[in-house]
């Protein structure tokens, strides 16, 4: 498989030091007493928000300090392409950053910020698909103060290779589609998705038009969620598996928590979330690699709450707490982008808990806890409800050694799509795909 050229921007290891003299006016409070933030912006990108420590004017930033990462830009080649097109009515690209003394967020819809200074830090990005480069990294002068005593503020930016592979799916996961890899504007063919019913104690609950898989890929399932008497208001026994063209059984995202509408309720509670299974093949049977929890939020939000956690090896089980890697919502509404990035500044981050069945890297024991994943590790674009979603999956290329790897975050990919259809309000009736035959009968 061959990756795309990918470039992570990233603007960190922030910080503000104002001279006593710049002391602003008695009634502004002085940032050393008060939080100060910054605002981020690149040409055809959303803006960004980070909060600047303070540090005392005779104090120098630390050299050699881990890369803290305050805000990242994700470039593709036709966003390198875009951005960095030069016409008579454009100058030249920067990152441009406005610092702000006092608290994010606005008071009576003004903004609650008092701005101290602007700063451009000049962007030339061609060749950044191949090496990394330092924009800039140290002090800058900011404001309006005589020369000598101004706010001084450190920044470090800079671009570093990214490559990342990419996937598709060629339909709603539901409906059991084929997953293409994308590469530039060649689409091939890699996995093939089947989505059925867990065997819940009633054989004809699965779809009618998919073949039951085989036994020894499903036993493990079935020690998964309880048999006491469920509400009615649930939707549950839900699984995608994910093939490879040979067939072969490579991952599969199993729902074991049903999402059940919270009493007096029609949507599921934060305090009550359904969950998913990841699961990757192991000697003839599945292993769990991570949990992902959904609910819906309420509130103005009225989004796609979410949580996924790496599970530990816990000797076949799913008791052992997880690491989380990303807790965030979604817009019920829009659809929205479910992303792993750790940042650079995880030293010692986290890895993959799971072997690999036909890989040749060794996960033992004393990776633990996981010290492989860092950085940008996976994205996936989802539509939101009532809209045909196929999602395209991002995986960073460091993070995938094996078919296997790459088809756990498909899976996931899938899961976190199909909760969004899990978490519609009960209410709203879902597709003929989603529902059990009695359902469909009733």
């Amino acid at each position: 498989m061959d990756p795309c050229p990918f470039v992570r921007l990233t603007l960190g290891n922030l910080a503000l030091k104002i001279p006593v003299a710049s002391k602003p006016a008695r009634s502004v409070v002085h940032p050393s007493s008060s939080p100060c933030f910054c605002k981020i912006k690149l040409k055809n990108f959303p803006l960004q928000t980070a909060v600047v420590p303070f540090i005392q004017a005779e104090n120098q930033f630390p050299d050699g300090q881990t890369h803290t990462v305050a805000a990242t830009f994700h470039l593709s080649k036709s966003d390198l392409d875009r951005i960095s097109g030069k016409t008579i009515f454009s100058g030249r690209l920067c990152l441009r950053i406005a610092i702000y003394t006092g608290r994010m967020g606005t008071t009576c819809g003004v903004n609650s910020g008092r701005l101290l200074g602007k700063v451009s830090v000049p962007l030339e990005l061609s060749g950044t698909e191949s090496k990394s480069t330092i924009f800039h990294n140290g002090w800058i002068s900011v404001g309006k103060e005589a020369k000598g005593s101004s706010a001084q503020f450190h920044l470090n930016v800079r671009a570093e290779p990214d490559p990342r592979f990419v996937f598709q799916f060629d339909g709603e996961p539901e409906c059991s589609p084929q997953v293409f890899q994308i590469q530039g504007n060649i689409r091939q063919p890699v996995f093939t998705c089947k989505f059925s019913f867990r065997n819940t104690g009633d054989r004809n609950q699965r779809s009618r038009s998919l073949q039951s898989e085989p036994s020894s890929s499903r036993s493990w399932l079935g020690s998964f969620g309880s048999e006491r008497e469920r509400p009615i208001k649930e939707r549950k026994g839900w699984s995608i598996t994910v093939h490879d063209l040979s067939g072969s059984p490579v991952a599969a995202a199993s729902m074991v928590t049903p999402f059940v509408a919270s009493p007096g309720s029609d949507r599921v509670s934060r305090s009550n979330p359904g969950s998913w299974l990841i699961l990757r093949p192991a000697e003839g049977t599945w292993k769990p690699w991570g949990r992902l929890e959904a609910w819906r939020e309420r509130g103005g939000s009225d989004g796609l709450g979410y949580r996924f956690e790496l599970v530990p090896d816990a000797g076949g089980g799913v008791s052992a707490a997880g690491i989380v890697l990303s807790e965030s919502t979604l817009s019920s509404h829009k659809g929205g982008k479910f992303v792993i990035d750790l940042g650079s500044s995880r030293a010692g981050g986290l890895g993959s808990p799971a072997c690999s069945p036909r890989s040749s890297g060794d996960f033992g024991y004393g990776l633990w806890p996981y010290s492989a994943y860092r950085g940008f590790v996976m994205s996936a674009r989802v539509e939101g409800e009532g809209r045909c979603s196929k999602p395209a999956v991002e995986v960073s290329v460091q993070h995938v050694g094996c078919t296997e790897d790459a088809a756990a975050f498909v899976a996931l990919a899938a899961a976190i799509d199909l909760s969004m259809d899990a978490c519609r309000l009960f209410s709203h009736r879902l597709r003929k795909e989603l529902c059990h035959q009695q359902d469909l009968l009733g």
